[in-house]
């Protein structure tokens, strides 16, 4: 899941205006991020199946970015890293905290639902969880599609980005929720696990980037 990530990323930055939205995108999309770092690394690792032309799948090994406990690690460190970096919020710190520890953690219920049961509850060993909506691939897209543009839809209606930077938010979430069919549909394997992991690193960078660089506001519209 790619494009639901933001979709719910934008949804929690509702709460918070004057937290930029790449915050939340960067959030939602913290454990892809630190997957493919991890893939490279070779910390962790993704497998390309023979099938994949048919199934648009591939298999993975990630209990250091996607386990139940890795997750809940990564967003209680995002939570505090976001407490200190918003103290000028004053009490609304905790809010902000809050709320960037639960678009991290968004990312794992979101990857439970589509995911086959590879997602360990604690190390590679323990059990796993997934309830592999992939499966039926039309109806996962739709999900994803349907949570992206509600997404999308609630963050607007309290936006108080300018017209412009709403509407290259808005096409770069149409572009995201492009890629994501397009990946699960008619997108060819990957060379290799280590291009995979680069590339989409590179991807979720560029998305995170945009992100803030369109979430910019200025500072009396804050206020």
């Amino acid at each position: 899941m790619f494009a639901g990530h933001v979709g719910v990323a934008l949804a929690v930055g509702r709460a918070e205006t004057r937290v930029n939205i790449g915050v939340f995108v960067t959030a939602a999309l913290l454990l892809d991020l630190v997957l493919w770092l991890f893939v490279l690394l070779g910390l962790e690792s993704v497998t390309i199946a023979p099938g994949f032309a048919n199934t648009h799948q591939v298999e993975f090994i990630f209990p250091y970015s996607h386990g139940l406990l890795a997750s809940v690690l990564w967003s209680v460190l995002a939570a505090t890293v976001g407490f200190f970096a918003y103290s000028r919020l004053g009490t609304a710190k905790w809010v902000a905290a809050c709320l960037i520890g639960a678009a991290v953690f968004s990312h794992w219920l979101l990857d439970v639902l589509v995911h086959q049961p590879e997602m360990p509850l604690a190390g590679a060993s323990s059990p796993k969880a997934g309830l592999g909506l992939w499966q039926s691939l039309p109806v996962a897209l739709i999900v994803e599609a349907a949570i992206v543009l509600l997404g999308l839809f609630v963050f607007m209606r309290r936006s108080i980005l300018s017209r412009r930077r709403a509407l290259g938010l808005s096409v770069l979430c149409l572009v995201i929720l492009a890629a994501t069919v397009i990946g699960m549909t008619i997108a060819p394997p990957p060379p290799s696990p280590f291009a995979m992991a680069g590339s989409s690193l590179v991807t979720l960078i560029v998305v995170c980037a945009l992100s803030f660089w369109l979430g910019t506001v200025p500072h009396e519209a804050q206020a």
